[in-house]
């Protein structure tokens, strides 16, 4: 469970299984554990399992994102995160910053699309309140290819030369190490989110979780310790032995927590299920522009419909 008290003789930073430093002062739980259907969770119980101060993985905006469970982490009151945009976001990321949930975003990118600016996360840059990273598609799955691939590094060439480098110090230019004439190279330390979250179409009762062509969900849940999955539906047979999904199917051994939620990626869009709502994203992008905006749409929005649930 994550948050839970460390394995007795280890510190509080590390794995009792394997002693590995984990990004802060809370465990994640082990993914190699078994799945049972027993375990389903509600999306509160998923907001629950994402510590304060956990880095955060979020899939793009036309990927498969767990909105619902972004805004259970809004009601929460999560707070100190570091979300990382895989590779970039938007009305995910902006409602979390809005709502005071994130203290530094990591991103190639972070805009509403065809709705114009992302408007809590521009503020947010403006006014120094919130700490960016600025990266690149590539880097970020570079370095969450190096956390799949259990390597400390992955080496980039592309970057050399823009100003990006010059502003992440984390990131190191280095002569060709194999001696091969090939100039200047880039080094990424690898990236392991303490917790991913993503939503998908199907489920099976054994915990495996089809997201079909969403590739960069796999790299996710390889590279996270753990992996938070919302679904639309349950299906009984077992995904990873249909020749036609088995391809698509990320086995139940990488998650950590499992909720039926249909819908859960609106007023995004997910596949082939539902379309992107673009006058909602709109709407949105006009009342949030301002602070007070944003308040009004967060209560409408979020945490109203928690508070009648609670009454």
């Amino acid at each position: 469970m994550v948050g839970s008290e460390p394995a007795s003789g280890t510190s509080p930073n590390t794995d009792g299984l394997t002693g590995r430093q984990f990004h802060g002062s809370f465990l994640i739980p082990p993914r190699l554990k078994v799945f049972c259907m027993k375990q389903l969770a509600n999306v509160a119980e998923l907001a629950e399992q994402v510590p304060d101060g956990a880095l955060l993985a979020i899939p793009p905006d036309y990927s498969y994102v767990p909105m619902e469970l972004i805004r259970a982490l809004v009601r929460r009151g999560v707070r100190d995160l570091h979300v990382l945009a895989v590779p970039i976001s938007g009305m995910a990321a902006d409602l979390l910053i809005g709502a005071g949930c994130v203290r530094v975003m990591e991103a190639a990118a972070v805009s509403l699309g065809e709705a114009g600016l992302a408007p809590r996360f521009t503020a947010a840059v403006q006014d120094g309140s919130l700490t960016m990273r600025d990266s690149t598609c590539p880097a970020i799955h570079s370095a969450l290819q190096a956390s799949e691939k259990g390597v400390p590094f992955m080496p980039l060439g592309g970057i050399i030369g823009s100003d990006i480098v010059k502003y992440r110090n984390d990131w190191q230019v280095v002569d060709d190490p194999l001696g091969q004439g090939n100039g200047k190279i880039l080094l990424l330390p690898a990236i392991k989110p303490d917790v991913a979250i993503i939503h998908a179409p199907l489920a099976d009762r054994f915990g495996n979780v089809w997201v079909g062509k969403r590739h960069e969900l796999f790299t996710i849940a390889h590279a996270a310790h753990a992996t938070l999955a919302t679904v639309e539906r349950v299906q009984d047979a077992n995904l990873t032995e249909d020749p036609v999904m088995a391809a698509g199917t990320i086995p139940a051994l990488y998650f950590g927590g499992l909720a039926v939620v249909p819908g859960g990626a609106k007023p995004l869009g997910l596949g082939p299920d539902y379309g992107i709502d673009m006058d909602h994203i709109r709407a949105y992008a006009a009342e949030a522009s301002s602070q007070d905006g944003f308040d009004a749409y967060l209560k409408r929005e979020i945490l109203q419909g928690n508070a009648e649930a609670a009454s």
